[in-house]
Protein backbone atom coordinates (compact mmCIF):
# COMPACT_ATOMS: atom_id res chain seq x y z
CA UNK A 1 0.00 0.00 0.00
CA UNK A 2 2.92 2.20 1.12
CA UNK A 3 4.88 1.71 -1.98
CA UNK A 4 2.11 2.07 -4.47
CA UNK A 5 0.05 5.52 -2.64
CA UNK A 6 2.90 7.00 -0.12
CA UNK A 7 2.49 7.36 3.43
CA UNK A 8 -0.24 9.85 3.20
CA UNK A 9 -2.14 7.49 0.40
CA UNK A 10 -2.45 4.42 2.81
CA UNK A 11 -4.51 4.20 5.52
CA UNK A 12 -4.42 1.44 8.41
CA UNK A 13 -7.67 0.75 7.15
CA UNK A 14 -6.56 0.14 3.91
CA UNK A 15 -3.74 -2.14 4.68
CA UNK A 16 -5.45 -4.18 6.87
CA UNK A 17 -8.40 -4.50 4.34
CA UNK A 18 -5.53 -5.56 1.95
CA UNK A 19 -3.92 -8.07 4.28
CA UNK A 20 -7.44 -9.74 4.99
CA UNK A 21 -7.26 -8.50 8.37
CA UNK A 22 -9.21 -6.15 11.25
CA UNK A 23 -7.69 -3.01 11.55
CA UNK A 24 -6.70 -3.78 15.21
CA UNK A 25 -5.22 -6.13 14.40
CA UNK A 26 -2.35 -4.05 12.85
CA UNK A 27 -2.61 -1.83 15.80
CA UNK A 28 -1.93 -4.56 18.04
CA UNK A 29 1.69 -5.55 15.99
CA UNK A 30 2.60 -2.17 14.81
CA UNK A 31 1.04 0.01 17.51
CA UNK A 32 1.01 3.18 15.07
CA UNK A 33 0.85 3.90 10.86
CA UNK A 34 4.13 5.54 11.54
CA UNK A 35 5.96 1.98 13.27
CA UNK A 36 4.23 0.15 9.81
CA UNK A 37 5.25 2.48 7.70
CA UNK A 38 8.85 2.13 9.49
CA UNK A 39 8.85 -1.66 9.44
CA UNK A 40 7.79 -1.49 5.40
CA UNK A 41 10.30 1.42 4.44
CA UNK A 42 13.26 -0.71 5.88
CA UNK A 43 16.13 -0.35 3.08
CA UNK A 44 19.75 -1.26 3.11
CA UNK A 45 21.31 -0.02 -0.02
CA UNK A 46 24.01 -2.98 0.49
CA UNK A 47 27.10 -0.80 -0.21
CA UNK A 48 30.16 -2.34 -0.70
CA UNK A 49 33.35 -1.49 1.37
CA UNK A 50 35.06 1.16 -1.31
CA UNK A 51 38.56 1.19 -0.02
CA UNK A 52 38.66 -2.50 -1.81
CA UNK A 53 37.56 -1.20 -4.89
CA UNK A 54 40.14 0.48 -7.45
CA UNK A 55 39.88 4.17 -6.95
CA UNK A 56 38.74 4.74 -10.46
CA UNK A 57 36.07 2.19 -10.40
CA UNK A 58 33.98 3.69 -7.73
CA UNK A 59 31.19 5.49 -9.52
CA UNK A 60 30.73 2.43 -12.00
CA UNK A 61 30.70 0.18 -8.47
CA UNK A 62 28.59 2.35 -6.69
CA UNK A 63 25.93 2.70 -9.91
CA UNK A 64 26.38 -1.23 -10.46
CA UNK A 65 25.03 -2.05 -6.76
CA UNK A 66 22.36 0.61 -6.95
CA UNK A 67 20.88 -0.82 -9.78
CA UNK A 68 21.27 -4.53 -8.61
CA UNK A 69 18.99 -3.49 -5.66
CA UNK A 70 16.53 -1.22 -6.85
CA UNK A 71 15.83 -4.31 -9.91
CA UNK A 72 17.79 -7.85 -8.37
CA UNK A 73 15.81 -10.30 -6.60
CA UNK A 74 16.46 -9.33 -3.16
CA UNK A 75 14.72 -5.97 -4.26
CA UNK A 76 11.99 -4.87 -1.87
CA UNK A 77 9.55 -2.28 -1.83
CA UNK A 78 11.42 -0.41 1.04
CA UNK A 79 13.18 2.35 -1.00
CA UNK A 80 10.27 3.03 -3.39
CA UNK A 81 7.72 3.60 -0.40
CA UNK A 82 10.42 6.55 0.77
CA UNK A 83 10.69 7.78 -2.12
CA UNK A 84 7.40 8.11 -3.22
CA UNK A 85 6.36 9.54 0.50
CA UNK A 86 9.12 11.57 1.73
CA UNK A 87 7.68 14.34 -0.83
CA UNK A 88 4.71 14.64 1.51
CA UNK A 89 5.75 13.38 4.75
CA UNK A 90 8.54 14.57 7.18
CA UNK A 91 8.60 11.07 9.03
CA UNK A 92 9.37 9.59 5.64
CA UNK A 93 11.75 12.20 4.09
CA UNK A 94 13.62 11.62 8.04
CA UNK A 95 14.08 8.19 7.43
CA UNK A 96 15.04 8.51 3.78
CA UNK A 97 17.58 11.13 4.87
CA UNK A 98 18.86 8.77 7.76
CA UNK A 99 19.37 5.60 5.02
CA UNK A 100 21.43 7.75 3.07
CA UNK A 101 23.26 9.30 6.07
CA UNK A 102 24.34 6.33 7.55
CA UNK A 103 24.79 4.34 4.77
CA UNK A 104 26.21 6.50 1.82
CA UNK A 105 28.08 8.99 3.78
CA UNK A 106 30.48 6.65 5.92
CA UNK A 107 31.25 4.90 2.45
CA UNK A 108 32.03 7.85 0.85
CA UNK A 109 34.18 9.07 3.73
CA UNK A 110 36.17 5.81 3.69
CA UNK A 111 37.66 7.42 0.21
CA UNK A 112 37.39 10.63 0.25
CA UNK A 113 38.44 13.52 2.67
CA UNK A 114 36.26 12.67 5.82
CA UNK A 115 36.12 16.90 5.85
CA UNK A 116 34.37 17.04 2.87
CA UNK A 117 32.22 13.70 2.90
CA UNK A 118 29.18 15.06 3.87
CA UNK A 119 29.06 17.31 0.42
CA UNK A 120 30.17 14.48 -1.63
CA UNK A 121 27.81 12.05 -0.35
CA UNK A 122 24.82 14.86 -0.80
CA UNK A 123 26.13 14.71 -4.46
CA UNK A 124 26.04 10.82 -4.71
CA UNK A 125 22.43 10.56 -2.83
CA UNK A 126 21.18 13.55 -5.33
CA UNK A 127 22.15 11.64 -8.61
CA UNK A 128 21.06 7.95 -7.44
CA UNK A 129 17.62 9.76 -5.83
CA UNK A 130 17.04 11.43 -8.80
CA UNK A 131 17.74 8.47 -10.98
CA UNK A 132 15.32 5.97 -8.95
CA UNK A 133 12.51 9.04 -9.13
CA UNK A 134 12.61 9.52 -12.70
CA UNK A 135 13.19 5.63 -13.42
CA UNK A 136 10.84 3.56 -11.33
CA UNK A 137 8.34 6.08 -9.59
CA UNK A 138 7.76 8.31 -13.07
CA UNK A 139 8.73 5.70 -15.28
CA UNK A 140 10.04 8.65 -17.77
CA UNK A 141 10.03 6.40 -20.80
CA UNK A 142 13.92 7.44 -22.05
CA UNK A 143 15.55 6.75 -18.84
CA UNK A 144 13.18 3.78 -18.11
CA UNK A 145 14.79 2.56 -22.33
CA UNK A 146 18.15 2.85 -20.81
CA UNK A 147 19.83 -0.66 -20.27
CA UNK A 148 22.08 -0.91 -17.06
CA UNK A 149 25.08 -0.36 -19.18
CA UNK A 150 23.83 2.60 -20.77
CA UNK A 151 22.97 3.76 -16.77
CA UNK A 152 26.65 2.83 -16.14
CA UNK A 153 28.50 4.26 -18.69
CA UNK A 154 26.44 7.84 -18.40
CA UNK A 155 26.08 8.19 -14.29
CA UNK A 156 29.18 6.20 -13.68
CA UNK A 157 31.68 8.86 -14.44
CA UNK A 158 29.54 11.09 -12.65
CA UNK A 159 28.88 9.11 -9.65
CA UNK A 160 33.09 9.04 -9.34
CA UNK A 161 33.48 12.83 -9.70
CA UNK A 162 30.97 13.34 -6.67
CA UNK A 163 32.38 10.49 -4.60
CA UNK A 164 36.27 11.03 -5.61
CA UNK A 165 36.30 14.31 -7.72
CA UNK A 166 38.09 11.80 -10.24
CA UNK A 167 36.83 11.28 -13.29
CA UNK A 168 34.90 13.75 -14.81
CA UNK A 169 32.71 13.10 -17.75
Amino acid sequence: MFAEHGYEGASIRDVAAHASIDPAMVIRYFRSKDELFARAAVVDLQLPALRVIDRNAIGETLIRRFLEVWEGPASGPGMAILLRSATSNEFAAEKLRDVFGNQVRPVIAAVADPADAGRRAGLVSSQLLGLAMCRYLLRLPPVVALSHDEIIQDVGPTLQRYAVGEGAP
